[in-house]
């Protein structure tokens, strides 16, 4: 299970943090394959998930769900806070999903796996050790 679960990690930490550098345009400028390519058309989306908030509200909460991406995939990648870091990771995808299904269309969020990210996450959540990891070298030291 250890080597199982740190490419979990390391997948799921990925998974959060190359979107937060496609945003910021790290990955290329937009209409050169990444999604976004730039904050603009990020927030764009953003808008499109929650169209019931103005574009200064979705531009706040591109803001908080950037930070949390941020956040999360640190977390995931070094190994600290993991249970609390997959369980917001799961709720935080669960959310996008449903924004997805729901304002994009059904398929909108099996097209990016989405729910996978979600389920991926809770299953992390739910282990009981954590091999290479902060986490596990403090338990270590508090025995």
């Amino acid at each position: 299970m250890g080597i199982g679960q740190i490419l979990l990690r390391l997948a799921l930490g990925a998974g959060f943090l190359l979107p937060v550098m496609d945003r910021l345009g790290v990955l290329g400028p937009p209409g050169s394959g990444p999604t976004w390519g730039d904050w603009k058309h990020f927030v764009d989306y953003t808008n499109i998930l929650i169209p019931f908030v103005n574009r200064p509200i979705a531009n706040f909460m591109g803001i908080l769900v950037t930070v949390a991406e941020v956040v999360f995939g640190i977390l995931l990648i070094v190994g600290f806070r993991i249970k609390e870091a997959s369980v917001g990771a799961g709720i935080l995808t669960l959310c996008l999903g449903m924004c997805m299904g729901i304002f994009v269309s059904i398929s909108a969020p099996f097209n990016y796996p989405v729910f996978v990210f979600t389920g991926r996450a809770l299953v992390l959540s739910g282990l009981n050790h954590y091999n290479w990891s902060i986490d596990n070298y403090i338990r270590k030291r508090s025995l």
